[in-house]
């Protein structure tokens, strides 16, 4: 196998505290119930994959394509509907991504691989929240975010692009993500997948794809 020589990673549940921990934190200031939150995405992604899928406004959001008030809206009046319990639209998204943590652990990982000579990327679904990017300078080579580029994972065209940014083929990359659905699509294109489930594991694996240290 040849030297893997670029590393592409998400944002949040990699670079932040887990999706899980985050979105609870959340639920629990803002007083939402989260079994209601969970279903009232599923009904808005909708039971099906695939091009009749990517119609939804979940989906729509995190290419740009849906407003954030617009997504806001709609999202606090489905609550509201399911829990019977008003929820305040304005500035929802904002509140949900305030909890979540930076991670200092993966990104000085990231800042050693950067420094080492790996090619390094950021690659990341958003639903138009703010990201903290000071530091990215020296972290990333590569920025692709899904609403200003108007694709999202896990669809192939935006790994393509992450690629032709990177000036790499797949095979030479490694992709770190939370979500297993985006690391089957990164490796059905010839990505060597890492699903991040802690820091421990996900640097120890690096540490032996890459051949080098970059857990420390």
């Amino acid at each position: 196998m040849p030297d893997l020589t670029a590393l592409v990673v998400d944002w949040g549940g990699v670079l932040t505290s887990d999706l899980g921990s985050s979105m609870a934190a959340w639920a629990a200031g803002d007083g939402i119930d989260l079994t209601a939150y969970r279903d009232v995405i599923r009904s808005l992604i909708g039971p099906l994959a695939g091009a009749q899928a990517a119609y939804n406004p979940v989906h729509a959001l995190e290419r740009g394509e849906l407003e954030v008030p617009d997504f806001e809206r709609r999202l606090a009046a489905e609550l509201t509907a399911r829990t019977g319990r008003p929820v305040r639209a304005q500035g929802l998204v904002g509140r949900m991504f305030e909890r979540f943590e930076h991670a200092p652990d993966m990104a000085g990982l990231v800042r050693r691989a950067h420094a080492s000579g790996l090619r390094t990327a950021l690659l990341s679904n958003s639903w138009g929240n703010d990201y903290p990017r000071q530091g990215w300078e020296e972290m990333f080579d590569v920025v692709v975010i899904s609403g200003e580029v108007g694709m999202r994972k896990p669809d192939r065209d935006i790994f393509e692009h992450t690629l032709h940014l990177l000036g790499m083929p797949a095979e030479l990359c490694v992709f770190v993500d939370d979500l297993p659905s985006n690391v089957q699509a990164a490796v059905s294109l010839g990505f060597v997948g890492v699903q991040h489930t802690s820091y421990e594991s996900t640097a120890a694996e690096l540490d032996v794809l890459f051949g080098r240290v970059l857990s420390r």
